[in-house]
């Protein structure tokens, strides 16, 4: 894959599409909680045959798609604003009404040449998502881009660029899904909740809890092991269900079975702590959201909230306390790490930013981000579900990102990128227990 590269035949002027109908003007509030990930994702869908199986009104794909985007935005319209800095120094948005960005292009190949986007190329994957040129910071950068690119075989791509600072995983599907019912023209089944007041600091601001997540590691050898210098292999690693049922079993907790994700977790943080060679003495982080929809209580959140829902939470200890061979410490500090997120610690970590204004610190961790229980073969456009889908390239080198197996129930893709003696290391230690 990375010998090909994608040529663009053609690709029309980028176009801001505006809500279809009026919408509310004015600065849009953005919690603490959307403050610390104002970072781009990119994601891909790949829909084979738009002609043979589309919605059969003669229209184009990206003709559905960006009148079905005008309509969509009247019920997500902080979408078609602009990135500002609020009067307290935060981000905010300016709803303008301005418009997200929208882009068409056509590739001179099909869609098949461009290889398996389960491992993701950004030099390929990279040009079917519209990036702003010249943009020197996020406030430059459209919180919504969508490229439609079509290919020689009559499939086409969805590209989607979208600021992480609107919504995590979960609301990022909730809009793509209203999106596509929109496309059917179907009623949205779950409508926004737009109001994120719900998440407001308390005043004056009371964090209860120490919020380790911030908490950068200081050790003498701080530059040892890290993976800033060497460039980096990105692969993903599949573990089917009966692998991971191998690393539940290697980590026998008291009292109850570890978690899919406990599992995975601690092995993947040992796993690659080894890999880099890390010294027994110094501290390694790992560091992952969790989801606080069910978790918020007094009050609860709304159903259909849109907006970052998720809460920061770590595990540490020496390196030498992490055994990939037997991950039962590592288990055991994820599943502390989940426990600790309660209603009154999430309060707490919101009260802590407004506070401090802190942001997590990422020497020597490792961050998780786990998408394999996202819907995203729920983004339905009128073509059936997408062939294929996934990341355009990882957010940042310290994240390992976990991914469903298509299809393949209980199985999930792990993919992070390492130096290549790391990697060869790495992927030896997978083998182990994939192959076993």
């Amino acid at each position: 894959m990375g010998v090909f590269e994608l040529r663009l035949k053609q690709q029309g002027e980028p176009a801001l599409v505006p809500p279809a109908g009026e919408t509310a003007k004015g600065s849009y509030y953005l919690s603490n909680l959307d403050q610390n990930i104002a970072v781009i994702v990119k994601t891909v869908y790949c829909f084979k045959a738009a002609e043979d199986v589309g919605n059969g009104d003669g229209r184009s794909a990206g003709d559905v798609l960006r009148e079905s985007l005008a309509k969509v935005l009247v019920h997500y319209y902080p979408l078609a604003g602009r990135l500002a800095i609020s009067g307290e120094g935060k981000l905010a948005v300016d709803c303008t009404g301005d418009g997200a960005v929208f882009v068409e292009a056509e590739a001179d190949c099909a869609m098949a040449d461009i290889g398996d986007v389960t491992e993701p190329d950004p030099s390929v994957l990279g040009k079917l998502v519209y990036t702003v040129p010249g943009a020197k910071n996020i406030l430059e950068m459209p919180l919504l881009a969508a490229q439609v690119t079509k290919f020689k075989c009559g499939g086409f791509v969805l590209g989607l660029a979208i600021n992480h600072c609107m919504f995590d995983g979960v609301g990022a599907m909730q809009f793509v899904n209203s999106w596509g019912e929109t496309a059917r023209g179907l009623p949205l089944s779950l409508p926004p909740a737009l109001d994120r007041a719900v998440l407001r600091a308390r005043h004056p601001p009371r964090p209860e809890f120490p919020h380790h997540e911030f908490a950068q590691v200081t050790d003498d050898d701080a530059d040892a092991g890290e993976v800033t210098s060497p460039p980096l292999l990105y692969r993903s690693f599949r573990f089917t269900a009966a692998s991971i049922a191998r690393l539940k079993a290697m980590a026998p907790l008291d009292g109850r079975a570890c978690t899919a994700f406990e599992a995975l977790a601690g092995f993947v943080w040992s796993a690659r702590t080894r890999a880099l060679g890390v010294g027994p003495t110094r501290r390694s982080k790992l560091l992952f959201a969790v989801d606080g929809r069910p978790r918020f209580l007094s009050p609860p959140l709304p159903a259909g909230y849109f907006g970052n829902a998720i809460v920061l939470t770590s595990a540490a200890c020496a390196a030498g306390e992490l055994s990939a061979a037997s991950p039962e410490r590592a288990v055991r500090l994820v599943r502390g790490a989940v426990e600790a997120v309660t209603d009154a610690y999430m309060r707490s970590a919101v009260d802590y930013f407004e506070a401090t204004r802190a942001r997590p610190s990422l020497a020597s961790t490792l961050v998780i981000t786990a998408w394999s229980r996202l819907p995203f073969r729920a983004a339905d456009f009128g073509w059936g579900p997408p062939a294929a889908y996934g990341p355009a390239a990882l957010p940042e080198k310290e994240v390992a990102l976990f991914l469903s197996c298509g299809e393949e129930r209980g199985g999930v893709r792990v993919l992070l990128g390492l130096p290549a003696e790391a990697m060869a290391e790495f992927q030896r230690i997978v083998e182990e227990v994939t192959e076993a």
